[in-house]
């Protein structure tokens, strides 16, 4: 079945460019004018991700998103004319996947979308589906969850469970920002502020369930697992 795109943005020229473009990729889609219209379009039914406007009147993608993340893990993949970094950090900090700027190349955008539900599906590094462990946490590919001292308590979103079994595979690996954005966003490019925004919110989903050091920062290398203890 063909993968459904809901497109959000108050600009009607910008969403006929999006239809138009992942119609042409293979994928269907449909489209809202502001985040109450998509809000109201998600409860009648699913998708499997999310292109939205960050500026937009009613109700804005950020708090949009916002709202989303309280109850759900859709891929989500900001679209905005804001370039300035601090403006993506706070995408990211509010749960986004990914983020591109206007204007923008219809054919990256389509990139971006098939890297993002290749996330979300658990088929962007792993060679096996078997599930991943050290010490109390765990991540199984085929259920598409994260588990800690075996509770269900790691709503992780698709990037976010990426770049935790790519860590989660090499345990005792140091890995390189560069290492880590090649296993989760493959050979699309982002800042390493993006890999640092995406780390920050899943040490913070570990500590809300009481977890501490799972994810460690090498000063002036990278990142590496914790002891997951």
């Amino acid at each position: 079945m063909p993968k459904q795109i809901l497109i959000v943005d108050d600009d009607p020229h910008i969403r006929e460019v999006l239809q138009f473009a992942l119609n042409k990729a293979g994928y269907t889609t449909a489209t809202a004018l502001h985040g109450r219209d998509a809000l109201e379009k998600l409860s009648k039914q699913a998708f499997d991700a999310l292109v939205l406007d960050i500026t937009m009147p009613e109700m804005d993608g950020l708090e949009l998103c916002k709202e989303l993340r309280k109850t759900s893990e859709l891929p989500i993949l900001f679209l905005s004319s804001r370039d300035e970094e601090i403006d993506r950090i706070i995408g990211f900090e509010v749960g986004g996947d990914d983020y591109i700027t206007k204007p923008f190349s219809p054919r990256e955008l389509v990139a971006r979308i098939k890297a993002v539900l290749k996330r979300s599906h658990g088929t962007a590094t792993p060679v096996s589906n078997a599930p991943l462990q050290k010490g109390a946490l765990k991540l199984d590919h085929d259920r598409y969850t994260a588990y800690w001292h075996g509770k269900e308590t790691l709503p992780l979103t698709a990037t976010e469970f990426a770049l935790l079994a790519a860590l989660l595979k090499h345990p005792s690996k140091v890995f390189q920002r560069d290492e880590l954005m090649d296993g989760a966003y493959g050979d699309i490019t982002v800042s390493d502020r993006t890999i640092d925004s995406h780390i920050r919110r899943i040490r913070q989903k570990f500590a809300a369930s009481g977890a501490e050091e799972v994810i460690e920062t090498m000063h002036g290398i990278g990142y590496r697992l914790g002891p997951c203890e």
